[in-house]
């Protein structure tokens, strides 16, 4: 039997699948990344995408049509990450636009708004390319304008979209040279195809768990937790909570405890879990700062028929973790006062990672630091909430990432009651650079023009690893290289380190440069630094080199030179 329309509850639904769909293959589309790095991470920026959005329908009271696309816009909107969860995002919102005065959908709405979320999705994008989601999205979406001149069957509808993406998205590799030669299709178009897939099939009647959990993963109904004691607690830190602090943190409590959901956000760190020892859960969270708002529950006494009790949310944060602020912030770890001093014209947000390159941001100014950059791109919402703990009129965000200048300029068009400017930096080079050229006597507008010239005079380089075999621009690449990668691409290939960071060097270095700064990772060895430093005074004697710590994951150095 044909269905030719739908309605609220049913669009919920179909939106649900395609979030269930995309978590699924989230790893998969991460090994599509072009680059061989260990931060392919379109699947996993995406999935956080429409997960955000997916808790929101989830939570809804009631399933009307203008509610179910709010949760869909706004959640997707505030919790973009990268630039494939941004377009995403954008591709809803547009979606959403067209349909949410609706009481039931039928085929003509849903071609018109498949072509709206096209539109607004390239609107968002300042150079759009082909060969990306957006050329699968336009695919699905001119698709659809001819099914609705053919049929008014949704179910067929939703089947012919999904093979027209498909065939779309394998042609990709023939529309982006870079593709083809890495062997992948795009990862942001799988992604898509992820998402209309799972609508396609809880329409034609598949039984899909459409649970959606705290993390966005179904949780077992029934299953009776070994563990007694259920806490719920925040961590507010004493100083920057990284990455490896929170393995650090799942890896004690993996083995006294279960159900562990830990959320981190730029105010706190929300942990709920289950344990037969809340005192040693409770002593380990001390170690990285203040805990608050705790919560235990004996669930074996307060559970129904001895099942566990369901794990409530965990709490909101009352208070802002300590990111590094500028020196008139409270100290580290202390509850941050509403300000009491009149606004300052201009603030800054940076995103960095690294206890070293945060150090940096804040003695050069920046008021906030998000931990992030590559692997961990910050979501709309925590710039935006970063943000509004900046005392000044005007704040400039640096994202120092280009996977995260759209979700900035995102955060930028929600904002209501700041001014903020994006600052379009790549690298963290860049970013360190236009904080050293800011003029506190000049308007906010005025820095942003002078410090994009300025930042135009830094040439950066990463050195970290390959995770797989792969050619790219003729270049041969296998598993374990180290590579250079200048602002350009690849600049340098070799399975000795300091080859690799000779050659990248010589592609950044001209007659007329005169300094050139490194920034090591954490995994780099002190005999190795000391062996790197003799090699470059001899490599380019005429240059001045800073030996910085940066302390960041996954690329061993990040350097400049200007």
């Amino acid at each position: 039997m044909a269905i030719t329309t739908i309605d609220a509850e049913a669009l919920s639904r179909c939106f649900l699948a395609g979030a269930k769909a995309l978590e699924a293959k989230k790893d998969y589309i991460n090994e599509l990344n072009v680059f061989p790095v260990p931060d392919g991470d379109t699947g996993t920026n995406m999935t956080a995408t429409i997960m955000s959005a997916a808790r929101e329908v989830t939570g809804l009271p009631a399933a009307d049509m203008k509610s179910v696309c709010k949760a869909m816009s706004s959640g997707s909107l505030r919790g973009a990450r990268g630039n494939s969860g941004v377009i995403l995002s954008q591709l809803f919102r547009g979606f959403t636009k067209v349909v949410k005065a609706e009481e039931t959908l039928d085929v003509p709405k849903l071609a018109d708004a498949f072509s709206n979320a096209c539109d607004t999705a390239y609107k968002a994008v300042m150079k759009p390319k082909e060969g990306t989601i957006l050329t699968v999205a336009r695919a699905a979406a001119d698709k659809a304008l001819v099914l609705s001149a053919e049929t008014d069957d949704i179910v067929t509808f939703a089947e012919e979209i999904v093979a027209a993406a498909d065939e779309t998205l394998k042609k990709t590799p023939e529309m982006l040279p870079v593709l083809k030669e890495a062997g992948v299709v795009d990862s942001g178009g799988q992604g898509l195809l992820c998402v209309l897939e799972g609508a396609r099939d809880i329409l034609e009647g598949k039984e899909i768990d459409l649970t959606i959990g705290e993390e966005g993963a179904a949780k077992p109904a029934e299953e009776v937790s070994k563990y007694t004691y259920q806490a719920a607690f925040r961590i507010v830190p004493a100083a920057v909570f990284s990455e490896n602090d929170e393995k650090d943190l799942r890896n004690y409590y993996g083995a006294i405890a279960d159900e562990i959901y830990i959320s981190q956000t730029v105010d706190d760190i929300a942990v709920t879990l289950r344990t037969n020892d809340p005192g040693h859960v409770l002593t380990k969270a001390l170690s990285f700062g203040a805990v608050a708002s705790v919560s235990i529950t004996n669930v074996k006494l307060d559970g129904k028929d001895g099942k566990p009790a369901p794990v409530p949310a965990a709490p909101k944060a009352e208070a802002p973790a300590a990111p590094a602020r500028s020196p008139e912030a409270p100290a580290k770890g202390k509850k941050e006062e509403a300000p009491t001093e009149p606004m300052k014209e201009v603030g800054f947000v940076a995103v960095s990672i690294g206890k070293g390159l945060n150090q940096i941001f804040q003695e050069l100014g920046a008021d906030y630091i998000i931990e992030g950059g590559q692997t961990m791109n910050p979501s709309t919402e925590d710039i935006l909430n970063a943000v509004e703990k900046v005392n000044a009129k005007s704040v400039i965000v640096l994202p120092n990432n280009k996977n995260i200048i759209l979700a900035a300029n995102q955060a930028r068009d929600i904002c209501e009651d700041k001014e903020i400017i994006v600052l379009p930096t790549k690298t963290i080079p860049q970013g360190i650079a236009a904080l050293i050229n800011y003029i506190p006597e000049e308007s906010a507008k005025d820095n942003a023009k002078h410090m994009l010239k300025d930042i135009g005079n830094v040439k950066s380089g990463e050195i970290t690893y390959a995770v797989r075999d792969t050619k790219i621009n003729d270049r041969e690449i296998h598993k374990g290289d180290y590579m250079g990668i200048g602002d350009e691409g690849i600049a340098a290939v070799n399975p000795d380190i300091q080859i690799a960071f000779l050659e990248m060097l010589r592609t950044m270095v001209t007659d007329d440069s005169s300094l050139c700064t490194v920034y090591y990772g954490k995994n780099v060895k002190k005999k190795d630094l000391q062996k790197l430093q003799a090699t470059l005074t001899g490599a380019f004697p005429n240059l001045e080199y800073e030996i910085t710590e940066g302390d960041q994951p996954i690329y061993y150095y990040i350097v400049s030179v200007e």
